[in-house]
């Protein structure tokens, strides 16, 4: 399609300053964008893919008849300054709008109103103020899924596609993808219908466990957030976001460890790493959580926690890429890949949008569908 596309201009101004581009900087990829913007000429449909790349959005977002009525994905992350949000990593940053996109896309596929059996977002909302050990609990319970149960999955890959699981039931969608960048493990965007949570497929997959139920925690409290692994993003943030921060990683941690069933498991131990490496795996969880337990309990120094957690760290391998439609698969969920391909059966959108909403070229849906057909029950 070569012929001029019947967009509003105020739309297209609207993605490009979601997506955080100035004109002057979108100039440099689109030359013609100052006319767009004025109505004075049109983007062709290809262009519009473009773009539509670029800023993060759906195709589909240009053909609106006004700009969409959402806030800013810097005012959603609450805690952040807008200092602090500038100062993440543009990879990052790019990644938050793709993830905005994928959420959009949740919202238009499901027709603005989500169909989980449960939303988490809706039944549960925590404060900061309350005692993580008894939002732990109220969490557990909600989940239905028991320490017990926990305890019997036979690995760290088992534990990651049961949470996963678990959490899509609950109405949280979780995407994954190479960050680039191992200062972060995560983030999510919080929204009461459709939230969502993007992990770090380039981390151990403990870390990524730990990483859905911080990030879970955030949108209990009604937040977008980050989950660095560095200690140092901590010192930038206000009192307030700081105390979020904290108590977001003790929430996760006791979700994951309880401090009852923990405190049984050390009576009488040795600490050592033999007895963290048990742990972690009777958990699922990370040597790393265990040493951090081990440490607010100040059976281990400061030195002995960062220096271990710094040489496990170092020791996490990271795949070569393998398959590309397997890659695609574990990056978007077979939920959300089903939900597409069930919206295009039914007529609801074409091949392009469809390619648009799972962001793969058109020409590797036919593909895409046979990886995915093969996974049905």
């Amino acid at each position: 399609m070569t012929e001029p596309m019947p967009i509003v201009p105020a739309v297209l101004t609207w993605a490009r300053e979601r997506a955080g581009y100035s004109q002057e900087a979108a100039a440099a990829k689109f030359s013609k964008i100052a006319g767009w913007e004025r109505g004075e000429t049109a983007p062709t449909y290809p262009q519009l893919e473009k773009l539509a790349e670029c800023f993060k959005v759906p195709v589909a977002v240009f053909f609106f008849p006004e700009p969409p009525d959402l806030p800013s994905i810097e005012q959603s992350f609450r805690t952040l300054g807008s200092e602090q949000f500038a100062a993440i990593p543009p990879r990052i940053r790019l990644l938050i709008r793709k993830a905005r996109a994928f959420q959009m896309g949740l919202e238009d596929l499901n027709r603005g109103r989500s169909q989980a059996p449960r939303l988490i977002t809706r039944d549960l909302s925590f404060d900061p103020t309350d005692d993580p050990i008894a939002l732990a609990e109220e969490l557990r319970n909600y989940f239905r899924i028991s320490l017990s149960d926990q305890m019997q999955w036979s690995s760290p890959t088992t534990a990651l596609q049961e949470w996963r699981k678990a959490l899509i039931q609950v109405g949280v969608h979780v995407f994954k993808d190479q960050f680039r960048n191992s200062s972060y493990s995560g983030f999510c965007l919080y929204s009461s219908e459709f939230p969502l949570i993007y992990v770090n497929n380039s981390m151990a997959k403990t870390r990524q466990i730990f990483t859905f139920f911080h990030e879970l925690s955030h949108l209990l409290f009604q937040t977008s957030g980050v989950d660095p692994v560095d200690d140092e993003y901590f010192t930038a943030l206000s009192p307030h976001a700081l105390h979020i921060e904290t108590i977001c990683n003790r929430l996760a941690a006791q979700f994951l460890v309880p401090d009852s069933e923990f405190d049984k498991c050390i009576s009488g131990q040795k600490i050592d790493e033999d007895l963290a490496l048990t742990l972690a795996n009777s958990f699922c969880v990370s040597r790393e959580l265990i040493y951090r337990k081990l440490l607010d309990r100040h059976l281990i120094s400061v030195n002995t926690y960062r220096s271990a957690a710094s040489r496990w760290n170092k020791q996490v391998k990271t795949g070569s890429g393998g398959d590309y439609y397997h890659t695609i698969i574990s990056y978007l969920g077979v939920d959300y890949i089903n939900l597409a391909f069930r919206r295009y059966y039914q007529n609801m959108i074409d091949d392009d949008e469809l390619a648009d909403y799972l962001d793969v070229k058109p020409k590797n849906l036919t593909k895409l569908e046979e990886y995915i057909t093969r996974r049905a029950p």
